[in-house]
């Protein structure tokens, strides 16, 4: 009898990853970046399995009625969602400079700033 570590990668997982590198454009070649996406898989299976265990101990028997928020609050800290396409947008657009140019009193800037506006107006009214 082996003594398995209880984050062991399921003999699925481990075939998925490497008949990903038999059949893909590796194939027959193990190159270090094809080695570190296979680790990179690996990792992400192990923390994902230790952190659903922990959320899970943490909702076990009800211990205390706040514990469903502090699994939901320790899942968004550790697993954040990837911004929206529309929330980079959003991010992008705000560390733009605009401003103010005043060339001989008159505001050079004036139609830059009404172009981001528009675009900032734009994205904001867009779904998520």
């Amino acid at each position: 009898m082996t003594n398995q570590h209880p984050i062991t990668p399921p003999l699925e997982l481990v075939d998925s990853i490497w008949n990903q590198f038999k059949t893909g454009p590796t194939r027959n070649l193990l190159t270090s970046e094809a080695f570190r996406e296979a680790i990179t898989k690996a990792s992400q299976w192990g923390a994902d399995q230790e952190l659903e265990a922990c959320c899970e101990w943490l909702t076990c028997g009800g211990l205390l009625p706040r514990l469903p928020a502090l699994t939901e609050s320790l899942l968004a800290a550790r697993r954040p969602k990837t911004p929206s396409l529309k929330e980079q947008a959003l991010a992008a657009l705000g560390e733009m400079s605009i401003e103010p140019c005043l060339i001989n009193g008159v505001d050079a800037n004036a139609a830059v700033r009404a172009k981001y506006n528009t675009i900032r107006r734009a994205l904001e009214a867009l779904n998520d």
